[in-house]
């Protein structure tokens, strides 16, 4: 077996199996890649179904060298998910990352902003160009509904339940969620709709899709960070700003209202709660409140 053709099979199973999204499955693959590339520059000949633990565990080595921890310690979750699938598929007997440790790392908590950070950075978009009333919808929705990026360059008109009070969103592996939006979102999106989108000469195959650029596509992935990140730095706001923070910010705010962290679960798409459970490491002021209000020894 070659390298390529296990790459392309995983590929495969990442889309076919397990439901992951392009994205996703880039993300599982680029290191496998770059295991690759150093066969190559080192030229070895192993094939995927005969490499060792110990050419796998020097290339984890020279490339820590140029690598955070957790850089290193996903490249080696990646690998060994990598290998396990070709175990499964009876192309191995063993995994040739089983006796590699992954460097102890410290939980990261997600960067969030302030309500009158968000204020600022909304205020410096110009509103005078089409542009800039679209992407203060796009911010505002990222903030309000806790979207992923690339749920929300993917949303349809079709997707938009206004009088339910709802919009379906697709998220990871294609799974579908509905998040409630409040009516000042709805009236921001049915203004963008209906006098900026409508001015727009759409392109076919995407006139369903909400958000468009100036020429009429879906806006990209990359465009909306760099929006971000320009408004951030006009902004005078010294912090690593992207999508993901408004999502962040999204679910911490809601937690520090009160807000059921099964609700914010469902909203934000996480099937673990262990995973939401990370925005109770933010800001702890609001859990002595629960308990002063609710215990009944108090």
């Amino acid at each position: 077996m070659t390298w390529k053709d296990a790459l392309t099979d995983y590929q495969y199973f990442l889309k076919i199996e397990r439901g992951l999204s392009e994205n996703s499955i880039k993300s599982y693959c680029h290191d496998i890649q770059k295991l690759i590339n150093y066969l190559e520059t080192q030229e070895l000949q192993e094939s995927p179904n005969e490499i060792c633990g110990e050419i796998v565990e020097r290339f984890i080595y020279d490339s820590a060298k140029t690598v955070a921890p957790r850089s290193q310690a996903r490249m080696i979750s990646g690998l060994r998910n990598f290998f396990d699938y070709l175990i499964f598929e009876e192309y191995r007997k063993e995994n040739p990352t089983d006796l590699i440790e992954a460097p102890k790392i410290g939980r990261k908590l997600p960067d969030t902003l302030s309500e009158s950070e968000i204020n600022k950075i909304i205020a410096q978009i110009d509103l005078s160009t089409s542009e800039g009333e679209r992407n203060k919808v796009m911010i505002e929705i990222l903030y309000s509904c806790g979207l992923r990026v690339t749920e929300m360059i993917q949303l349809k008109i079709s997707d938009l339940f206004f009088e339910e009070g709802f919009i379906r969103v697709i998220g990871k592996g294609n799974k579908q969620r509905f998040v409630p939006i409040n009516s000042f979102m709805i009236k921001l999106i049915d203004t963008y709709k209906d006098h900026i989108r409508s001015s727009l000469k759409i392109q076919k195959d995407f006139e369903d899709t909400l958000f468009l650029n100036r020429r009429g596509r879906q806006i990209s992935r990359n465009m909306v960070f760099m929006i971000i990140k320009d408004l951030t730095e006009k902004a005078g706001i010294h912090k690593t700003v992207s999508p993901h923070t408004l999502r962040h910010s999204f679910a911490t705010h809601l937690l520090e209202n009160g807000a059921d962290l099964r609700a914010i679960q469902q909203m934000l798409g996480h099937e673990s709660i262990t995973t939401t459970e990370i925005y109770m490491h933010l800001d702890k002021s609001h859990l002595k409140q629960v308990v002063e209000k609710f215990h009944p020894r108090k």
